[in-house]
């Protein structure tokens, strides 16, 4: 495929014009960083195994009833996707106690929450990504009433499934990022989940050892992060062949 105008560039993808009107091309990228401690680095395959596991991941949402933006996946590396307007709004669902969480209620990590809670955080790397609540993004026109409503439902929907579908290939869903953006079908506008599903924005442990097996390892300095992210893939069925250049081949974790 052509490589056609470059619309953005994030930390972890690009994202170019589609073929078709109305589509981007996602390209992810090997690239990854920690916004709390501005680290950077690069995940060897880190890019092949998130647009497969992605492109998986929203297919088995979208059976059941969550629409999102995944078209169909191009190569390696890229996907279509349909064309939204991103709602400045990233949607935390919480499993089990980690991350800030613990940190800002002195919480003991790995503890079971009672149910899952939601948090929203403002989409911003200039205010490094404050968390907000309903009020704010009404009062400031970020999204209105009805769509807080939707993206709520398909959240807690969404962590539902993936939480039953990982538990089966023994992951644990501690905890799940998801964007949303507007589809606009002439004078018609839906709610449909966006950006990827990957360990990049997932906190997968695992299910005997409650070893990390997600971004957590790089963000941790925890070593073997290219196996921990085949390791998911592996689980998954979905571990794509490909070259030595493409992906490190290595013992998957125990």
């Amino acid at each position: 495929m052509a490589r056609r105008r470059q619309i953005y560039e994030g930390r972890g993808k690009v994202l170019f014009e589609g073929p078709e009107p109305g589509t981007l091309v996602i390209d992810f990228k090997d690239d990854t960083y920690v916004r709390e401690t501005r680290k950077r680095g690069v995940i060897t395959g880190k890019g092949v195994l998130n647009n497969r596991i992605s492109e998986y991941l929203m297919q088995k949402l979208s059976e059941i009833g969550v629409p999102t933006h995944f078209v169909r996946r191009l190569n390696m590396r890229e996907q279509l996707v349909h064309e939204v307007e991103i709602i400045a709004i990233n949607i935390v669902v919480r499993n089990v106690v980690s991350g800030n969480l613990a940190t800002r209620f002195a919480l003991s990590e790995g503890a079971s929450l009672p149910r899952s809670l939601v948090e929203f955080y403002l989409k911003s790397d200039d205010l490094d990504n404050p968390m907000v609540t309903e009020e704010h993004i009404t009062a400031f026109g970020w999204a209105h009433p009805q769509e807080i409503d939707e993206m709520l439902a398909l959240s807690l929907r969404a962590n539902d499934f993936l939480s039953g579908l990982f538990l089966g290939i023994g992951l644990r869903l501690v905890d799940v990022t998801l964007e949303f953006g507007r589809l606009w079908e002439s004078d018609q506008m839906r709610i449909i989940l966006a950006d990827e599903i990957s360990p990049d924005n997932c906190r997968l442990w695992d299910m005997k050892t409650n070893e990390p097996m997600d971004k957590d390892r790089f963000r941790r300095d925890l070593g073997r992060v290219e196996e921990a992210y085949q390791e998911v893939a592996r689980r998954l069925r979905i571990l794509p062949e490909v070259g030595p250049r493409e992906l490190k081949d290595s013992k998957p974790l125990q």
